[in-house]
């Protein structure tokens, strides 16, 4: 019995460990620390229809407690994607999470369902928690625009849709209902927070972006509260990502309401952390004479069930 296995949208993952989008570029480097066939699912890095090049560097900005990264989400583009990348990440046997990105309606429509039609993914992630749209403001901080571009993909696809949410909204749990009832079939949160890093030596922002989002041990208190919330507010499952770790953030993050995690900024400081997660969730349950790991999603929110 694998009693660390879970389920997002009727997709089973044998444990509720994944990277984060954009996060575990597999390599002989990181396959030297971790074998992606461990992980609970793999994701790529969010793919557009054409080719971006990204935001001017500097990029990344180191902080006390995370890195600010302005990476403006490069992209091959999907024709790319779908020649190189996709059987790449197909050829492990791994549930396979494709993210995907636009900067209108129309291409999110469009890649969506390319995307599906090709049959090999498990689960699409809609990116609506970047500034991607055409006037630069973010899909899921708007009620409206959320709900059509949820709604558009889910009429093309015929696979889950995951809506990545940003927390950049005064009511989180609100926004994933509206996406919610616009169809989506599970909700991931939380992306970075924006922040800016001054170099004082110059007098001007590190960033050639000037903004960048903060990632890192700094903002899980603030994801766990995301989580907590939507939790409350949706009947859907949650992948949980935002500073975590190590296993006890995990925790954090699956008693908050998370049904799988996701790790992001921690794999380039510790490029076997999702392994280490893995392993330590596995003697976390036994120890504690637990059935199954579903007996963990949302146990704070019922204090009886405590451990």
């Amino acid at each position: 019995m694998n009693r660390l296995e879970t389920e997002i949208a009727g997709v089973v993952f044998k444990n509720p460990v994944m990277p984060a989008s954009g996060t575990f570029e597999i390599n002989d480097y990181t396959q030297s620390f971790l074998d992606p066939k461990k992980l609970g699912a793999l994701i790529n890095k969010t793919v557009f229809l054409k080719h971006r090049a990204g935001n001017k560097p500097p990029r990344i900005a180191e902080t006390a407690c995370g890195v600010l990264n302005s990476v403006g989400i490069p992209s091959e583009g999907i024709d790319y994607f779908l020649e190189h990348t996709l059987p790449l990440l197909k050829s492990f046997g791994t549930p396979l999470v494709v993210s995907v990105g636009g900067n209108s309606l129309e291409e999110f429509r469009t890649i969506g369902k390319i995307v599906s039609d090709t049959g090999e993914a498990d689960l699409i992630e809609l990116d609506l928690s970047c500034p991607n749209m055409e006037d630069g403001s973010i899909w899921a901080a708007e009620d409206e625009k959320l709900h059509k571009v949820v709604e558009t993909v889910k009429d093309v696809s015929a696979v889950p849709i995951i809506t990545k949410l940003s927390p950049q909204v005064s009511d989180i749990g609100k926004t994933a209902k509206i996406a919610e009832d616009a169809g989506a079939d599970a909700i991931s949160l939380i992306n970075t927070f924006p922040g800016i890093k001054i170099d004082v030596k110059k007098g001007s922002p590190i960033l050639g972006n000037i903004i960048g989002g903060l990632s890192g041990p700094a903002i899980l208190p603030l994801a766990v509260y995301a989580v907590w919330q939507v939790y409350e507010s949706v009947d859907l499952p949650i992948i949980g990502m935002g500073g975590i770790s190590s296993v006890e953030s995990a925790l954090e993050m699956v008693m908050a309401g998370a049904s799988a995690v996701s790790v992001g900024m921690y794999n380039f400081v510790d490029p076997a952390i999702m392994g280490k997660l893995i392993d330590e969730l596995e003697t976390y349950i036994t120890a504690n004479k637990i059935e199954s790991f579903a007996e963990l999603v949302g146990m704070a929110h019922s204090p009886q069930l405590s451990i």
